[in-house]
């Protein structure tokens, strides 16, 4: 049973990682599907070609500047002109910088909080609309175990997560009597390129493997010394879109192989 038959899904950030993932399996489920994200033009329509035939429904690509507002609201209406509607926003964009506060640039402040956050309220802002004309809708936000705690080194990502999950409790509460729900999934450490660039810069600061890099930045955090598979948040963001998740809303799932249990 195709669930999202007849639904269209948006996923930001869904040219590699997490987002990826969610964009794969909601085409799976039959939703008519729209990617957003940077790479390369020819490889992103790649990608795009093969999940369309291997789901047998739509997929399209709407490029945007998520770090620009009137970027980030204009890839909803393009979304609504090129499909009729938006059922499903997943806000899954973002970025990273690490550094202590005292040399934290402030470019990097601004461009961290602009696409992990500021991006996420102006594209729930016109998703909204439509999703409240038609009385249904799925807005799923991802943060991470840094929306429920900290690090050192990560104060705008840190900020923007945090921020994230209190936006969503905020729109569960604003569309609590429609059938429209918001809620936040929560990683740990999943293997993606975000991901692999800071293991990369460990592996180079210490003088150590990748191996070794990503086995102690694994194992600092989570209990469970293993990645979170991208597929299976994509699964948990599947089961928030069906009926049987229409009582959940406003809601923070973590999926961090313990981190945030310590």
């Amino acid at each position: 049973m195709k669930s999202l038959e007849n639904r269209v899904a948006l996923v930001t950030g869904s040219t590699s990682g997490i987002g990826l993932s969610m964009a794969r399996r909601f085409a799976m489920a039959g939703a008519e599907v729209v990617m957003n994200g940077f790479g390369d033009p020819a490889e992103i329509d790649k990608l795009r070609e093969e999940i369309a035939e291997a789901a047998g429904t739509r997929v399209h690509f709407v490029p945007a500047d998520l770090s620009k507002g009137a970027e980030a609201q204009m890839l909803i209406k393009q979304t609504i002109a090129i499909c009729g509607r938006i059922d499903v926003l997943v806000n899954n964009a973002g970025i990273q910088h690490v550094a202590n506060i005292p040399d934290f640039p402030d470019d990097k402040w601004d461009a961290v909080i602009a696409i992990n956050l500021t991006s996420a309220f102006h594209t729930s802002k016109i998703a909204l609309a439509d999703m409240q004309k038609r009385g249904w809708g799925r807005i799923i936000n991802v943060a991470s175990a840094h929306g429920l705690v900290a690090s050192a080194g990560k104060a705008a990502y840190v900020a923007a997560k945090h921020g994230i999950i209190g936006l969503t409790k905020v729109t569960a509460l604003e569309n609590a009597k429609s059938l429209i729900t918001c809620n936040a999934i929560c990683p740990g450490w999943v293997d993606t390129p975000l991901v692999r660039k800071q293991i990369d810069a460990r592996a180079a600061a210490q003088s150590i493997s990748v191996e070794a890099a990503t086995k102690q930045l694994v194992g600092e955090k989570q209990p469970s010394e293993r990645f979170v598979a991208p597929e299976h948040l994509a699964e948990l963001a599947l089961f928030l879109t069906t009926e049987a998740g229409g009582s959940i809303t406003g809601s923070a799932y973590t999926m961090d192989g313990g981190w945030t249990a310590q």
